[in-house]
Order: structure tokens, then C-alpha cells, then sequence
């Protein structure tokens, strides 16, 4: 499980990708409603911390 932070509102959220999938994975927020990736690319990545 990873917690990730929305590129519009800021906010943490909780997503818990399928394994090998969080590549091609993308979430939408439970807040203000954009769907975002979640990149594994360090530069690129939503991820804040792993749970």
C-alpha cells in the first residue's frame, strides 16, 4: 500500500496497486476528482511513502 499526493489539491491519499502494476496505474482523487499517474519513476512519482 502507498500513500500518494494529488498534483492539484495536495492531498495524501491511500492506493493499493495490484503487483507489477504500478507502472501503468492511475488513481483518481477522492478529493477534487483528477486521475493522476502513479509513476515508479523517482522524478515523476506521486508516491510519498510506502505503508
Amino acid at each position: 500500500m502507498f500513500l500518494v499526493k494529488c498534483p492539484r489539491c495536495g492531498k495524501n491519499q491511500k492506493c493499493q496497486p495490484k503487483p507489477g502494476l504500478v507502472t501503468t496505474k492511475s488513481k483518481r482523487c477522492v478529493y477534487c476528482g483528477r486521475t493522476f499517474k502513479i509513476h515508479s519513476n523517482l522524478e515523476k512519482s506521486r508516491i510519498v511513502r510506502k505503508l
